[in-house]
């Protein structure tokens, strides 16, 4: 987008002609600009914000950010932060919302991804039930810099393999996906250098993972899964839920079990649990994140 343009005008044989002055743009109305950039994404907003004065005006327009909030936003902020604040701007709020928010005692973190607007939350490790947890046998918290919560939870063998979570939240209307972020191998830096050890990696390949999920709204979905390559992070898909309602709360649990004791397992951390809006699944597909080699079955109770 230039610096400057020329007013065009209609002569009398109806043919388009420059004027000889020339407005800058500078000259827009900042409400003519606030209805024009409402229609762009968050980022670019931001970008168009710099040319001048009046597009910087512009930008701050309530009615520009609200189009850009969650509609339930007020029950997330108030979730979120504990109040609604009365004095900020809806561009704060987003601002705000944009950023990873911790609650539950720090399990959970819930931000909108600035260019979709969709709601998105993962819960770590300890905000999760893992059967054995209290026993440095079979379980240990280590921290990692490759978590959102700097800790997550590893697996050096056991026979009986159980982990199940529950969250409940104001999901905005839509449609929702949940994962388990999980990697084979104890995953470290050393000289600088991303090293993992495969010492305890064993008992995937024999049997399935049964991944499950159940919401408040009677919907279930059951997949399983091989756990496939060690030493990269990946996104198992354990099932999706649809949201109707953006002032009710939606109860979401979910588990993933290998409890065939014919054989031990070993070897995994286990980061958190995601959840998405469905269209991230094919953002995880192009990274290469997703990783799952059956589909997933979906019921009605």
């Amino acid at each position: 987008m230039g610096a400057s343009f020329s007013a065009l005008f209609i002569d009398q044989d109806g043919l388009p002609s420059v004027s000889s002055s020339s407005s800058t743009l500078g000259d827009l109305p900042e409400t003519c600009v606030a209805s024009i950039i409402q229609h762009l994404n968050p980022p670019d907003i931001c970008k168009l914000a710099e040319l001048n004065r009046a597009f910087r005006g512009a930008s701050w327009a309530d009615f520009v950010w609200e189009s850009k909030l969650p509609p339930n936003y007020q029950i997330l902020v108030h979730k979120i932060l504990g109040f609604v604040p009365q004095k900020l701007g809806k561009r704060d709020i987003y601002t705000r919302l944009c950023r990873p928010n911790t609650f539950d005692s720090g399990t959970k973190k819930v931000w909108v991804d600035k260019n979709t607007g969709g709601v998105c939350m993962s819960i770590s490790s300890k905000g999760l039930q893992i059967t054995g947890i209290d026993d440095r046998r079979y379980w240990n918290h280590i921290p990692s810099e490759e978590s959102r919560f700097h800790s997550l939870a590893y697996l050096q063998q056991m026979w009986w393999f159980q982990v199940e979570g529950e969250v409940e939240f104001p999901f905005p209307t839509g449609t929702y996906s949940v994962f388990f972020r999980l990697h084979l191998g104890r995953a470290s830096r050393r000289f600088g250098r991303r090293v993992w050890d495969s010492e305890h990696v064993h008992g995937w390949d024999i049997k399935p993972v049964r991944f499950e999920l159940w919401t408040s709204g009677d919907e279930y979905s059951t997949c399983q899964c091989s756990l496939g390559e060690a030493g990269r992070w990946f996104e198992y898909h354990a099932g999706d839920f649809k949201v109707d309602s953006p002032n009710s709360w939606t109860k979401v649990k979910v588990s993933m079990t290998q409890i065939d004791c014919t054989h031990s397992k070993g070897g995994l951390c286990l980061d958190s649990v995601l959840i998405y809006p469905t269209s991230f699944r094919h953002r995880l597909k192009h990274n290469g994140l997703l990783n799952c080699s059956k589909p997933c079955c979906h019921l009605l109770n």
